[in-house]
């Protein structure tokens, strides 16, 4: 097992910008995803197993809702805080980032934003502390890009809400105890529902044999004849918007936490080309070689500044969906590149587990992918410059 010898790079200096309450938090994660993370998560991945022995330590860090009001049990941060806590568990393996970003964004923010003051006061305590872990049902087996096509569906029994449907692609719910479902009521309007662990017809299958995100569990979501109280539907909010709403949280979480990945394998990148001689000297020396380094920690800086400032606009409550989808794209695509580059590098030393980085790459290629993938983001953008909608 190798020692963890990260050291974050700051080309920019934005610790500066940085309160001092930012810094502790962020060290925090840093040095939890050191000792608790970096010595099992590469078996984890070989194993193709989640370590649920690191919930408590998530949990312990503030990953679970960390901007979630303390009176729910969160820890009442700003969006910058959230970031960063990303960034650092991301540098650990995407995987257990999105463990967080589910819990966080997907289950605890429609909760606390779209539920009842019971719902709150039931749910989020136990899901800040990780006693209870969360899914998202959002993407169907036929329904993906397009959401609004889902066909899972509610019928409204007098006493009680009956679930039938199915979802995929589902982090998290192998192990869930809570899901948020979004389905259609006999209008066809969407709505989430909170569907518990133990509701009879609720099945969670997990999915196997991936390639990427090798140490989250990913699974299904089937609904057969649910049961579901009325007191479990999200009364606060209903219709596409509100899912959306969700993913703009969780997208926000993922451009922060790809500079993670990025900034690992830009470390363990420098460090080996300043050891690894060839030709009588450190591989470093050579112009190719620093070609590519000065592109990764330039690529690094420039997402750096664009997740910033995003933070900023988020804790103003300003930022749109639009550039949280611009961030998200770029800084995942400047991830998976340097990724790319940094196996190089290490020529077919970047294949083995003895370094990160053939992990952070296979599980780029998911992030970039889920909410919303690289494609539809920019036709996102696309329509915000243009007022084209190019969907349809």
């Amino acid at each position: 097992m190798k020692p963890d010898l990260f050291e974050a790079p700051d080309y920019y200096n934005l610790d500066d910008l940085l309160t001092e309450e930012h810094k502790l938090i962020r060290d925090a994660a840093r040095a939890w995803v050191k000792r608790d993370v970096s010595p099992i998560i590469e078996q984890a991945a070989q194993d193709a197993k989640f370590p649920k022995s690191i919930i408590p330590g998530l949990a312990e860090i503030g990953a679970f809702g960390p901007y979630i009001p303390e009176q729910y049990g969160g820890a009442g941060l700003d969006q910058i805080s959230y970031g960063l806590i990303m960034q650092e568990i991301e540098r650990g393996d995407s995987g257990v980032r999105s463990t967080a970003s589910v819990q966080s964004s997907l289950v605890m923010y429609p909760i606390w934003k779209y539920g009842s003051e019971e719902q709150r006061n039931k749910f989020l305590p136990k899901l800040a502390s990780g006693e209870f872990m969360g899914s998202f049902g959002l993407t169907e087996p036929d329904h993906g890009s397009n959401p609004s096509g889902m066909v899972t569906s509610f019928k409204d029994m007098g006493d009680h809400y009956l679930l039938n449907g199915a979802k995929l692609w589902i982090s998290n719910s192998p192990f869930c105890d809570v899901a948020v479902v979004w389905a259609k009521n006999e209008e066809g309007r969407i709505h989430g529902l909170i569907v518990e662990r133990g509701m009879e017809g609720f099945s969670t299958p997990e999915t196997h044999n991936k390639w990427s995100l090798r140490a989250s569990a990913t699974g299904e979501l089937i609904f057969q004849d649910v049961k579901v109280p009325k007191e479990n539907l999200l009364p606060n909010k209903s219709g596409l918007g509100a899912p959306l709403g969700c993913l703009d949280s969780a997208r926000y979480g993922i451009a922060w936490g790809a500079i993670g990945a990025a900034m690992d394998c830009y470390d363990t990148a420098l460090r080996y080309a300043k050891e690894r001689i060839q030709f009588g000297k450190p591989i470093a020396a050579f112009q190719l070689q620093q070609k590519k380094l000065a592109e990764m920690i330039t690529e690094i800086t420039k997402a750096q500044l664009l997740a910033f400032r995003l933070g900023q606009l988020k804790n103003e409550d300003r930022a749109t969906s639009a550039q949280i989808s611009m961030a998200k794209r770029n800084n995942v695509e400047m991830a998976i590149k340097i990724a790319r580059e940094a196996r190089q590098m290490l020529g077919g030393m970047g294949i083995t587990g003895e370094y990160s980085i053939m992990r952070h790459m296979m599980n780029l290629e998911s992030v970039i992918t889920y909410e919303g993938t690289h494609d539809i983001h920019l036709l996102i953008t696309g329509l915000d410059i243009t007022g084209e909608n190019a969907f349809k």
